[in-house]
C-alpha cells in the first residue's frame, strides 16, 4: 500500500476533520481527499463516515486504523535504523515537548548542552500542560513529551525519565534555614504557593493529607502561577515555599536561598517521558536521552 495514503487516512481519523488532518501534514485539504478517495477505490470499501459533523471511520476504516498503524510505525523504524547506521555526526531535528514545570528547571539546560555538543542538531521545544503535551505526541506532532504526570492516554507510553524532588526553601537567615521543623511551626510561617493545578503544589497537598494536615490549616499569604514568581518572592523574604529543588539549585549554591524540611514529611515526584506508542525514536532523539540520563544520574 502506499503509505502516503495511509498517513493522509490515519490522520483523518485522528483529527476527525480533513481540514486539521491536512493542517498537521502541511499539505491542502483537497490532497488529503483526494489519497483517502484512492485507497477507498483501491481496497474497494468505504473507509470514513463523511455524514456527521465529524468523520468517523467505518468499521472496515477502523480495521485499517489499527494495521496502517503498525505498518508507518514499522515505515519509520526501518528509516530510523538505516540512518542510524549511516553514522557520521549526528544531524536533525529534535521536536519535542515538556510541561511547564519540568520546562523550567532541568529540561532547558539539557538541551542547550546538548545542541552545544552536538551543532548540527536544530532543537524545538514547545511548552504547554501536561495535557496539551500530551496530545500533541499521540498524533506525532512531538516525537518525545516531559511531563510532570504520567497520564492514561491509549496512543502514548510513558517511561520515567528522572525524579524530583520537594524541598521547602527560606531566605538564607531564616529561623528555618538548615533544620527540620515540626508541623506546628510550619503552620505559624507564611507560606508562599504555586496557583491550584501545579504539579509541586498537588504533591504537597498530597503529603500533608497522610500527615493528617490540610493545606487550608497553613498560612498560605501568596498563591502565585510560576515556579520564578514564588522563587523570587522567597528570595526578597516574603515566606517559605515548598518546591522542586531542581528549580533553586543555582540559588541554594549561590546562597540566595536555604533549604528546611519539614519533619515528616516525604515529597518528590517522577518527571515522566511520553513518546507514541508504535513510534520508533530517531537517532538524534536516542542520542538526546542518553545524553540526558548521562547527566541527570539514576
Amino acid at each position: 500500500m502506499d503509505t502516503r495514503q495511509l498517513a493522509a487516512f490515519c490522520a483523518v481519523v485522528e483529527r476527525r476533520s480533513f481540514s486539521q488532518a491536512a493542517e498537521r501534514l502541511g499539505v491542502t485539504q483537497p490532497a488529503v481527499s483526494l489519497q483517502v478517495r484512492a485507497l477507498e477505490k483501491r481496497l474497494g470499501t468505504q473507509l470514513l463516515d463523511r455524514s456527521g459533523k465529524r468523520v468517523e471511520p467505518t468499521e472496515a476504516g477502523l480495521r485499517l486504523y489499527r494495521g496502517a498503524q503498525r505498518m508507518l510505525a514499522l515505515e519509520e523504524q526501518i528509516a530510523s535504523e538505516i540512518a542510524a547506521t549511516a553514522g557520521g555526526e549526528l544531524a536533525g531535528d529534535l521536536v519535542l515537548g515538556a510541561s511547564t514545570g519540568p520546562a523550567a528547571i532541568a529540561v532547558p539546560l539539557l538541551l542547550c548542552e546538548f545542541q552545544r555538543e552536538n551543532p548540527e542538531v536544530r532543537v524545538f521545544l514547545t511548552v504547554s500542560d501536561t495535557h496539551a503535551i500530551v496530545e500533541r505526541v499521540a498524533a506525532r506532532e512531538l516525537e518525545l513529551g516531559i511531563v510532570g504526570a504520567a497520564r492514561r492516554h491509549r496512543g502514548v507510553r510513558f517511561e520515567p525519565f528522572f525524579s524530583d524532588e520537594v524541598i521547602l526553601a527560606c531566605p538564607p537567615g531564616h529561623r528555618f534555614a538548615g533544620r527540620v521543623v515540626g508541623l506546628d511551626e510550619l503552620r505559624e510561617e507564611s507560606l508562599v504557593l504555586m496557583q491550584e493545578g501545579a504539579g509541586v503544589r498537588q504533591i504537597v497537598e498530597d503529603a500533608l493529607r497522610r500527615r493528617g494536615v490540610r493545606l487550608r490549616e497553613l498560612d498560605v499569604r501568596l498563591q502565585l502561577g510560576l515556579q520564578e514568581s514564588v522563587r523570587a518572592a522567597v528570595e526578597a523574604g516574603y515566606g517559605v515555599t515548598f518546591i522542586s529543588r531542581t528549580a533553586v539549585e543555582a540559588g541554594l549554591e549561590a546562597g540566595t536561598l536555604a533549604e528546611a524540611r519539614v519533619e515528616g514529611l516525604e515529597a518528590s515526584r517522577e518527571i515522566s517521558l511520553a513518546s507514541a506508542t508504535g513510534r520508533a525514536r530517531s537517532r538524534v532523539a536516542d542520542a538526546f536521552l542518553t545524553f540526558a540520563r548521562g547527566s541527570l544520574g539514576p
